[in-house]
């Protein structure tokens, strides 16, 4: 019994590895049922993502705005970063609690870039090729709506949106776009991908998508 305890200690890491690197790659979000490192659990709608850093990174800004920018990664540590610590909820009932994210206020990357009067809303791109979502400017104004850089103290790695994914921390994790590459300013809110699958557009965690879970506040 011991030596078999002692096997499963040793070859934990390694299984936690395999898990990890098949539900990354999971389109379907099927083997997202199975548990993950702290946690998560990890979905993609497509086959694969390209992997992106400091080098190749960039975040462009654009849309209704009077000044379009584009950053890098090191333009965007550069900025003033917030620290928020709150549970995750997923729409399809798992949670994490207490969870760490740092990065850039949101409302801070919109000022900058000068926000026209007619703006009503933002669409958020990301470099899948695939993915989008939606806020409105009321929402992507609020002091804890992050672009975000680090998640648990640590750098964003790839599985959970890296180098900067969305956090959008009192509404449920899939308005959280990882791998994000764009933000782009509207007159009026554009369902994102998996809004237009049937999920609410304002997603708040306990007043939406038929849930009443506990808020992440």
């Amino acid at each position: 019994m011991l030596g078999a305890g002692a096997l499963g200690i040793a070859a934990a890491p390694a299984l936690q590895h395999a898990v990890e690197s098949v539900t990354s790659k999971d389109p379907t979000g099927v083997t997202g049922l199975l548990p993950a490192g702290g946690g998560f659990r990890y979905y993609s709608v497509t086959a694969s993502v390209p992997h992106k850093d400091e080098h190749d990174y960039r975040l462009t800004v654009d849309g209704l705005v009077d000044r379009p920018t584009t950053y890098t990664l090191p333009e965007l540590r550069a900025l003033p970063q917030t620290r928020l610590v709150r549970d995750v909820q997923c729409v399809t009932g798992w949670r994490v609690p207490g969870t760490p994210f740092e990065g850039v206020r949101l409302s801070r990357i919109l000022a900058a870039a000068g926000v026209r009067p007619t703006a009503r809303a933002i669409r958020l791109t990301c470099f899948d090729g695939a993915y989008t979502e939606s806020l409105t400017l009321q929402q992507a104004r609020r002091d804890d709506v992050l672009v975000a850089l680090r998640m648990q103290d640590k750098d964003l790695g790839h599985t959970h949106g890296g180098p900067v994914r969305l956090y959008v921390a009192p509404m449920y994790f899939y308005k959280s776009a990882k791998w994000l590459s764009g933000i782009t300013v509207t007159d009026e809110v554009r369902p994102g991908y998996w809004e237009d699958r049937g999920y609410d557009v304002d997603a708040w965690v306990g007043r939406s998508n038929g849930r009443g879970d506990a808020p992440t506040g």
